[in-house]
């Protein structure tokens, strides 16, 4: 019997989490978005996703107009004094107001002052997220000013006293159902209010005369243009037009990051930002060059009064972030929140736990950080690294990379534990990252505790089938007892390869090294083995290198100093492979990143980096480059009668191979073999790594898997067919399928070593 659902009063409010300085207000947002909000959130990002995916892929021009963008935000960041300066002789030559405020505070007071100057009685507001930032509303209403939020979803969260869960979809949370409950429980109303029409005639009614009556009208910016001091506004409603049009005093509020040198440039943002969130045009795009020159409305009976224009830039730690090696980079944002859209954690809990007191998604924690403290930003421990947001996002920040920044400064500003320190004595942890949770410390160095446990795999494997062992695990370092912890194999890959009969090396056509990663070599060596076999099959000539961890277990907790070593270290060993004209093959996604990606930031040597990124492969993507290259088609080296799990599959890419490319060639050479193929189109599984391990973290990663699950299910639907084999890439994915599913997974590399024909 199922258990009665809980009553939305038995969660905290939106507001009460919304500082996560405290972890236990991220894990109670975390509980509180589960239960109430996840069904909303994940139907309108997924949307949202679906839909930009599709306009990005029929735009031809799609990758130049990002690196455009990046262009023009790097110039506009690097020369933003100068821009300022411009700014300001540009507005006031037109007669406006220019104000740079270099406090939420000082903003505030500004906004105020030209507000009871006029004495303004109702201000109408445009959605803004940078007077959230600045708590724009709280002064105001204190000194007894009506606001009017004008935008819609900005309208329901007033009504509702919560912050936004999303940039652009503000209050993308709420169900048609429980507006209306809302709207009739705060306005008494006995309307229907049973649609979307119904609800949104309902509040223009109630907004209609807020507009005609305002004193003021207030804005944010999407883009100000330094050479003309053109505003550009983009919206789907109209109310920022109406906003910044019928008062006679418009005031628009903007970051010191939204400069750009010229108005011209304009036209690539507003190419991307629309398409950037959810793929489609907006219905209004407005560019004014205020004040303007046609006279304000005025109602009947009211004196038509002269129109004046305020334009409020905010500093509140932008400049030191323009300063901050890292943290610069998120000045590039303009607010798409295609970030959030495509990430699975943000698609299943949404900003009111993956968010701040004003900034949410993987991009929010650095704005939390910069604009308020550091540990405002511990919400960004919901980021992965998963990378999905990297191709995705349209001036291309690296957004993992910010998050592990932040995970780091944040490690480095904690007391450290004796138990912390224990293990990162034994697990060789290099200093100030000792500081680090004992969790953080574990996970970091899993490769040091995979080792000893293959190396005792008897007693190792009783204990962790262990009730009572497990308990202490999830006691001392947060490993979920739920989580089935895979066993330590008999032997790890490179034991096994080294094994294996020696074959004549004569007449190879490619030379490769495999790189046995921590997750292969001691969680499923069997895929490293079938490489090999497959490899060898076609005439590779291939070696095994020394395991080492590469340093992703190490990055994705925190631990740059220690992410760094192991990943020189493991530079070091494979380098003089690829001075012997090998190539490199990894099993595990995660590990290839490193590699393709990552090492960017953790490798001092750039050229060592390139070389690394380009000469790094997945084995199946290695095999379809043999197979073109040879120009033997696929069917020749392998024969599908020979599967032992049928043709039918369900394929499931990993989300770094996505990102890396190497997802599509995969399933190709699967389908040209002559697989039936059906692939899943979640972002991420939910597993993550060590977060699905995580006591704290358990519950919102089967929450993020059930999508998966969900679409394992329709693709064996007996009017689909019926039952698939599952298959899929990642040590991660392959745990999550079979939490979720209780099924075996394969490996496309196994699949493959099954039915070779040579």
């Amino acid at each position: 019997m199922a258990a009665p659902p809980v009553p939305a009063e038995a969660y905290d409010a939106p507001r009460t989490v919304a500082n996560k300085r405290d972890k236990s207000a991220l894990l109670r947002a975390i509980r509180m978005a589960l239960g109430i909000e996840s069904a909303a959130v994940r139907r309108n990002t997924q949307n949202f996703n679906r839909n930009r995916y599709r306009e990005a892929a029929a735009l031809p021009d799609y990758e130049a107009l990002k690196d455009e963008a990046r262009a023009i935000k790097e110039h506009a960041i690097g020369d933003l004094p100068d821009l300022l300066m411009t700014l300001e002789t540009a507005i006031r030559s037109r007669g406006g107001n220019f104000y740079l405020a270099s406090t939420a505070a000082d903003a505030c007071r500004y906004i105020l002052g030209v507000c009871q100057s006029h004495g303004a009685k109702l201000v109408v507001k445009g959605k803004s997220i940078t007077s959230e930032e600045i708590r724009l509303n709280h002064t105001l209403e204190g000194a007894g000013i009506e606001v009017a939020e004008s935008d819609l979803a900005e309208f329901i969260l007033q009504v509702a006293d919560e912050q936004p869960s999303h940039n652009v979809a503000p209050a993308m949370h709420y169900s048609t159902e429980r507006i209306s409950a809302l709207f009739k429980r705060k306005f008494s109303t006995s309307e229907p209010l049973e649609t979307g029409e119904e609800l949104t005639k309902f509040a223009r009614g109630r907004l209609r005369q807020k507009f005609l009556n305002a004193d003021v009208g207030f804005t944010g910016a999407n883009l100000i243009a330094a050479d003309t001091g053109t505003i550009m506004l983009v919206e789907s409603e109209g109310n920022i037009r109406m906003s910044s049009l019928l008062p006679p005093v418009h005031i628009s509020l903007a970051g010191v990051e939204k400069v750009i040198p010229a108005q011209s440039q304009m036209g690539v943002f507003l190419e991307l930002l629309p398409l950037s969130f959810n793929g489609k045009l907006t219905s209004y795009t407005s560019f004014l060059r205020p004040p303007l020159e046609d006279p304000p409305f005025a109602l009947a009976g009211r004196p038509r009064k002269k129109r004046e224009f305020h334009l409020v830039l905010i500093d509140n730690g932008r400049m030191k972030m323009r300063q901050d090696p890292v943290l610069q980079e998120s000045l590039y944002c303009i607010r798409c929140s295609a970030c959030m859209n495509c990430c699975a954690n943000f698609q299943t809990v949404g900003g009111h736990a993956f968010g701040g007191e004003t900034y949410c998604g993987g991009i929010g924690g650095a704005w939390e950080a910069g604009t308020g403290t550091l540990e405002n930003a511990r919400f960004s421990d919901l980021c992965t690294g998963c990378s999905r947001c990297v191709n995705n996002c349209p001036v291309r920040i690296d957004i993992p990379w910010l998050n592990e920044v932040l995970r780091d400064r944040l490690n480095r500003s904690s007391a450290g534990s004796p138990l912390a320190s224990l293990l990162g004595i034994v697990s060789f942890v290099r200093g100030d990252d000792r500081r680090a949770s004992a969790q953080k410390v574990f996970f970091a160095n899993y490769h040091w505790y995979a080792k000893w446990g293959t190396r005792t795999r008897g007693l190792s494997n009783r204990l962790i089938r262990h009730s009572t062992a497990r308990r202490w695990m999830q006691s001392l370092v947060g490993v979920d007892v739920r989580r089935e912890v895979p066993p330590f194999p008999a032997r790890p890959l490179v034991r096994a390869a080294r094994e294996l009969p020696p074959l004549a090396r004569v007449g190879k056509r490619a030379k490769v090294v495999l790189f046995p990663d921590v997750y292969t070599n001691y969680g499923l060596p069997q895929r490293g083995v079938a490489a090999i076999k497959v490899l060898r099959a076609l005439g590779v000539d291939i070696v095994v290198s020394d395991a080492l961890p590469e340093g992703r277990a190490a990055l994705s907790q925190g631990m740059i100093a220690t992410a760094k070593k192991h990943a020189r270290h493991t530079a070091d060993a494979l380098l003089p492979y690829l001075d012997e004209g090998r190539d490199i093959i990894v099993i595990e996604p995660s590990a290839l990143a490193m590699f393709r990606r990552d090492y960017r930031h953790l490798l001092a040597d750039a050229a060592r980096f390139e070389l690394l990124r380009t000469r790094t492969f997945d084995p199946v993507e290695y095999i379809a480059r043999l197979s073109a290259k040879s120009g033997r088609p696929a069917r020749d080296l392998f024969d599908v009668a020979r599967s032992p799990v049928g043709t039918r599959l369900f394929v499931h890419s990993h989300c770094q191979q996505k990102t890396l490319g190497c997802a599509e060639p995969t399933e190709a050479l699967l389908r040209e073999i002559g697989f039936d193929v059906a692939t899943s189109s979640v972002e991420c599984c939910g597993m993550a790594g060590s977060f699905g391990y995580k006591k704290e973290y358990y519950e919102m990663s089967m929450a993020v898997g059930d999508d998966l699950f969900a679409q394992v299910r329709a693709a064996e639907a007996p009017e689909a067919g019926g039952a698939r084999a599952l298959v899929a890439s990642g040590t991660s994915c392959t745990e999550q399928l079979h939490a979720g599913l209780a099924r075996p997974v394969l490996h496309p590399i196994e699949l493959l070593a099954s039915i070779l024909k040579v």
